[in-house]
């Protein structure tokens, strides 16, 4: 709820302090004193457009700020929670636009862009200018109303979240179709190269150990020479060998170790030489029988390498990684084929998804088409009150095929009246004036308030175009909505005025040099004076202070 609004510097406003009660408040004055003023204030408060023209000439910026009390709005509360700007159960919205046209917002002292301000304001107050009626003529304005009455965002919220899963759907499964025939080239190289690497069959660490063997199998001769020459030194040659020197200077040292026995270590070392020497002779003797000439084998080896670092320049790939690189193909043609797959899953997924959403739409259009009945008939009973009483009113609902519909449901909703006896409904734009929009978006309101969460409802002048017992009923449907939410209206109407559970007057000073607006809370007597004006005019007669009461005494 509003509770408080200051403004300094603004447009004709040079300072101003307005307390603001619950319930019903009436803001009259005469023509141009600057009865919007003020809500023109608050509507820049929240986040509306600024420029240096609201800043009053001779001062450099204009200074604007609202209070409000949120103890009992949650989702507000909650919004400033997830911003990190609560503030206990009160919020504080200040604007400041300079004369050059640059301005700061700021809630609960910490600076926030405009769009912030704007999101804000949504959860605190909601402004009914002079056309605002003019949006009960959209389709999208008219489901709004409808769903809002219905009172069913968990079903809203499930339709949703079915759309959007079968759209997802869809996506993926036209994304797919779209490059199916890049796959289908892509396909076919990869089948062609996973073939030819298939029949080679490259192993893990195979290249290495071709390497090795090749270079065992080229340097055979050489290698069982070197084996058998070694094996001659170490223990086969007659003229002397490794084997037999080791044990003659191992036995004249175990001779000369009994006479000093420092010479026992050596000696032991040497008996240790000998028992790794006749190991080495064996180990050499079976290596040098191991060791194969074999060209063929050899043959068969410098092919397959040849094969192998062909195919690895083929793939422009190291030697090494030839092995890696075919099971990285085979895996790349394997998800190819899985794609395809896919596509046979998501048409099955998405008809599911389909039936998933057009179950959940179906649902809401029966939910909607049991709203419009009630809300039809508490329309078209609330126009009769604003002295449309030949007037009939129906909600009409046409579901629309799966492939118009949307993550709103598949209802087209049209609003259709008929003003006049005898006359077809017809929807609302073709027929209705815009007076009678006015009644019919006042009805709405107030039909739909206790179903609405902004706790402050402000109208400027949604009452012109109308008179005598429309008025009347106007001023007492305003008072029945101020009796759940705060309502601030502007009007010219003493009908309305009246209605008010409080009543402000605006008015216009001079000097002949500087002009200034000013707004005060009228007592008792003021207000039966300013009614008697603005039932009468400027000539306020006996009998219009008469009829002032009256209208005063009778909300």
């Amino acid at each position: 709820m509003l509770t408080h609004l200051h403004i300094s510097n603004f447009a004709i406003v040079r300072a101003l302090e307005i307390e603001w009660q619950p319930g019903m408040t009436t803001i009259t004055g005469e023509t141009g004193a600057g009865k919007s003023i003020s809500l023109d204030a608050l509507a820049l408060c929240l986040g509306e457009r600024a420029d240096g023209f609201v800043v009053r000439p001779g001062a450099d910026k204009a200074d604007l700020v609202a209070t409000f009390d949120i103890s009992k709005l949650p989702a507000a509360q909650q919004w400033l929670a997830q911003q990190d700007l609560a503030m206990g159960q009160e919020c504080i919205v200040r604007r400041v636009v300079g004369n050059e046209g640059r301005s700061r917002g700021y809630i609960n002292g910490v600076q926030v862009p405009a769009q912030q301000l704007k999101s804000l304001g949504q959860l605190l107050l909601s402004i009914h200018g002079q056309h605002a009626h003019q949006l009960l003529l959209k389709s999208e304005h008219q489901r709004q109303l409808l769903d809002a009455f219905a009172d069913h965002p968990s079903l809203l919220t499930t339709v949703k979240q079915h759309w959007k899963d079968w759209q997802q759907l869809k996506q993926e499964y036209q994304q797919l179709l779209t490059s199916q025939q890049q796959r289908e080239a892509q396909r076919q190289l990869l089948e062609y190269q996973v073939a030819e690497l298939d029949q080679f069959a490259p192993q893990q660490d195979e290249f290495a150990e071709l390497e090795t063997e090749h270079q065992r199998l080229s340097h055979s001769a050489g290698l069982i020479a070197a084996s058998q020459q070694g094996l001659e030194l170490l223990t086969e040659c007659e003229e002397g060998n490794a084997l037999s020197l080791l044990k003659q200077v191992s036995y004249l040292l175990g001779d000369a170790s009994q006479i000093d026995h420092k010479l026992c270590g050596i000696e032991q070392m040497l008996q240790e030489a000998l028992v790794q020497v006749e190991e080495a002779s064996r180990e050499l003797r079976r290596y040098g029988e191991k060791v194969e000439v074999d060209p063929e084998r050899l043959n068969d080896i410098d092919e397959r390498l040849s094969q192998w670092l062909t195919l690895s320049r083929k793939h422009q790939i190291p030697n090494d990684q030839l092995f890696l690189h075919h099971q990285h193909l085979a895996q790349q043609l394997q998800q190819l084929a899985g794609d395809d797959d896919r596509l046979a899953e998501l048409e099955l997924a998405i008809a599911q998804a389909a039936r998933n959403y057009s179950e959940a739409a179906d649902k809401l259009s029966q939910e909607r088409q049991q709203a419009a009945l009630e809300l039809s008939h508490k329309i078209e009973r609330s126009m009769a009150e604003l002295s449309m009483h030949n007037a009939r009113f129906e909600i009409m609902l046409q579901q629309l095929p799966l492939d118009k519909a949307n993550a709103l449901g598949c209802d087209h909703i049209e609003f259709m009246v008929s003003t006049n006896p005898g006359q077809p409904l017809q929807p609302m734009h073709k027929v209705a004036s815009g007076g009678e929009l006015s009644r019919i978006s006042l009805a709405v309101q107030v039909i739909l308030a206790d179903k609405v969460t902004t706790p402050t409802l402000i109208f400027d002048e949604v009452d012109v175009g109308i008179s005598g017992p429309v008025a009347a009923g106007v001023g007492r449907l305003l008072r029945q909505l101020g009796a759940s939410t705060q309502v601030i209206c502007v009007t010219h109407l003493p009908q309305v005025a009246s209605q008010g559970h409080q009543q402000m007057f605006v008015e216009k000073y001079t000097d002949g040099v500087h002009t200034e607006t000013r707004m005060r809370t009228l007592q008792d007597d003021e207000r039966v004076q300013e009614i008697a004006r603005l039932l009468a005019g400027e000539n306020v007669s006996a009998s219009a202070i008469a009829n002032a009461r009256e209208l005063l005494c009778t909300p």
